[in-house]
């Protein structure tokens, strides 16, 4: 059979695409700017906040393989990637709107445990939802248009944490809703919060659901991209497949290994810590103290930080694919990663709250370079028909530095560093500088470095 080359997409059916990401993207940036303060509120200790956390990367180290191994595996008459994004966009609704809510529950258990179970359900969730998102890009597009799909997903994904960031600020401030609660409740404006961006989530899921078709098997047998697996290797073996996959895992992933241990060990801290960071250091709140207007006054504005630096890696992102043809990709991940690790470190410096607005210019570029380079020099070297189960597997890059950070990131706050969590953002900005040194010692073929 004579095999084809897929169709390049329009710009609009690359946004149909990725448009799901885009609420799963609003729910993550909830999480990660407003987890920390919901656990303290309920009674967290700083440098048990690490610990909490390890919730997110090991249930994505546990879910992200066997989710792509059987969407690869799977075929139905919605497809192998969309019926993962519903079922996943509807968990990931129900512990958003549960979890701020978690002290309404204390007769079940102390709301800690609560809200440190529903932490655990909704990152489960959002796995589930997200990695087939990966995957249907490599599916659905050429190698010479991956970048650009990459790209358009990190603008997507930047403009829902721009939402999500900014809704308790925006809530609280424009919209007068209470952002201060009695102690052991979260603020109005951080539950409405979470309700918005469960319905928003729903809906920008079931766009993309829609307006979105898949490639059968067999159409992606017949395109030139697509690498032949043998036959053995096609029956389901379950768990011996993905233990067998990660064996033979390309040389470019374990390449990336290392860049992506570097780079998401220092975005752990960067979510854990900044609120107590922020809120010690330039906002003068005393450790522990997670019910006074400073301390909630910080928290909003961490999340509008967070904001900015999401809508710089939007913008950023849509100049990736230019870059990338002009300095290589690998030089294109580096340049980014030098920007994000210099801003980490230029926190300790401030004390103006509006001058943080400067550092997340370098963060926002490593941060959308993150979320597409790796991703775009990764699927041009992987079969089609594993391409789930890679995706998936490559997360073990991304959950496990977290897992390590997560272990050892509180108790390097408490004893190294003397509760002062700022110090945790300064070894972030180092661990990124590590990363871009990591990124230029990548070697693949030269067509792929020039992103095409």
């Amino acid at each position: 059979m004579t095999k084809k080359s897929k169709p390049f997409l329009s710009t609009g059916q690359l946004i149909n695409m990725s448009f799901g990401f885009l609420g799963i993207q609003i729910g993550f940036a909830l999480q990660s700017g407003n987890a920390s303060r919901i656990l303290q509120t309920f009674g967290a200790d700083v440098e048990h906040l690490s610990l909490f956390w390890l919730a997110a990367p090991l249930t994505g180290m546990i879910v992200q393989p066997i989710i792509g191994h059987y969407s690869d595996k799977t075929w139905t008459r919605i497809g192998r990637r969309r019926p993962f994004f519903l079922v996943g966009a509807l968990f990931t609704a129900l512990a958003l709107v549960l979890m701020p809510n978690a002290a309404i529950l204390t007769t079940i258990l102390p709301p800690l445990f609560i809200g440190a179970g529903l932490l655990m359900i909704m990152d489960a969730s959002i796995n589930v939802t997200m990695e087939p998102f990966r995957a249907l890009i490599a599916d659905n597009l050429p190698n010479g248009q991956r970048s650009q799909g990459f790209s358009i997903q990190t603008f997507l994904i930047g403009i829902g944490a721009v939402v999500g960031s900014w809704l308790p600020y925006v809530l609280a401030e424009w919209l007068d809703v209470s952002k201060i609660a009695a102690p052991g409740h979260v603020p109005d404006n951080v539950i409405f919060s979470f309700y918005i961006g469960a319905l928003v989530l729903i809906l920008t899921i079931l766009w993309t659901v829609i307006r979105t078709p898949e490639y059968t098997p067999e159409e992606l047998s017949s395109f030139t991209e697509s690498r032949e697996i043998p036959a053995d290797q096609e029956k389901n073996k379950g768990l011996r497949d993905i233990v067998a996959d990660f064996k033979q895992m390309p040389k470019t992933m374990k390449q990336l290994g290392l860049v992506q241990f570097f780079s998401w060990f220092a975005l752990f801290s960067m979510w854990v810590f900044t609120t107590p960071a922020i809120a010690t250091h330039v906002y003068n709140v005393e450790s522990g103290d997670s019910s006074s207007t400073a301390f909630a006054d910080a928290g909003n504005w961490v999340g509008v930080l967070f904001g900015v630096y999401n809508v710089i890696s939007a913008l950023y992102a849509l100049t990736l694919p230019a870059m990338a043809k002009r300095f290589g990709q690998k030089t294109t991940h580096a340049i980014s990663l030098c920007f994000g690790g210099i801003g980490l470190i230029a926190i300790y410096f401030i004390k103006d709250p509006y001058l943080l607005l400067l550092p997340m210019l370098g963060i926002g570029m490593a941060w959308g370079s993150i979320l597409s380079m790796p991703y775009a020099m990764l699927s041009a070297t992987l079969p089609a028909r594993k391409m789930g189960v890679y995706m998936g597997i490559f997360n073990f890059f991304i959950t496990f530095p977290q897992i390590v950070n997560g272990l050892f990131g509180g108790y390097l706050v408490k004893y190294a560093f003397g509760g002062h969590a700022i110090y945790a953002l300064v070894l972030a900005g180092f661990f990124m500088l590590f990363a871009a040194a990591a990124a230029l010692r990548i070697k693949h073929n030269s067509e792929l470095a020039r992103g095409n």
